[in-house]
């Protein structure tokens, strides 16, 4: 049955007060007394709406971090239609990144629900899947405006550059550098850029 929109709202208030508390303290630490406590929520509330208990809380802390990595992104992400705007994208990107550093709750909470499990496959791929097609949208505004190769495949060329921020984005988890993702953001747009009829390249700032 559709919640109703105070439902909605104390929903909301527990997956953002334990997206919080795992931010703070990190997933491993984060118990389900701490949200309810922080949040101003029952057992038997918090039950309510996530009757898996810390599972299913979880998966929708999970879906709600996939959302901000969108939206951390806007509206820059779904407006790429000049190269100008791409390196506005790309500083975002960064920008973002290099604040989170080390520290991502998406990770953390799919991690914790155990990786490769149809749940948390599910949300990692609506995440990859919105993300990809707001960078085709973008590519295609391009070849629109006759500043890069009609003939490239915009799905593709998307699915690469995503491919080189996610790893640029784990190794800079890994190791606090954002230096392999600023190259991946500079290879794959410096790729999208060559493909230009040459009076309408424009070079990196």
């Amino acid at each position: 049955m559709p919640l109703t929109r105070k439902g909605a709202a104390t929903r909301q208030r527990i997956v953002e007060g334990a997206a919080e508390q795992i931010r703070e303290q990190g997933v491993f630490a984060v118990r389900l007394e701490d949200v309810m406590a922080r949040t101003a929520t029952s057992k038997s509330q918090l039950f309510h709406y996530f009757p898996g208990g810390k599972d299913d809380l979880l998966l929708a802390v999970a879906r709600h971090e996939a959302d901000r990595v969108i939206e951390d992104q806007q509206p820059e992400l779904g407006s790429l239609n000049s190269w100008a705007a791409w390196d506005r994208w790309r500083e975002k990107v960064l920008a973002r990144y290099r604040t989170q550093g080390s520290d991502c709750p998406l990770h953390a909470a799919l991690a914790q629900l155990g990786g490769a499990t149809d749940a948390t496959r599910v949300v990692a791929g609506e995440l990859i899947d919105r993300w990809q097609r707001h960078l085709a949208a973008g590519i295609r505004h391009l070849q629109a405006e006759g500043v890069t190769d009609p003939g490239l495949d915009a799905d593709r060329e998307a699915a690469a550059l995503l491919a080189g921020v996610q790893g640029g984005v784990l190794i800079l988890m890994t190791t606090g550098s954002s230096t392999h993702l600023e190259a991946a953001l500079d290879a794959g747009l410096a790729h999208l850029r060559a493909a230009a009829h040459p009076d309408k390249q424009v070079a990196h700032p």
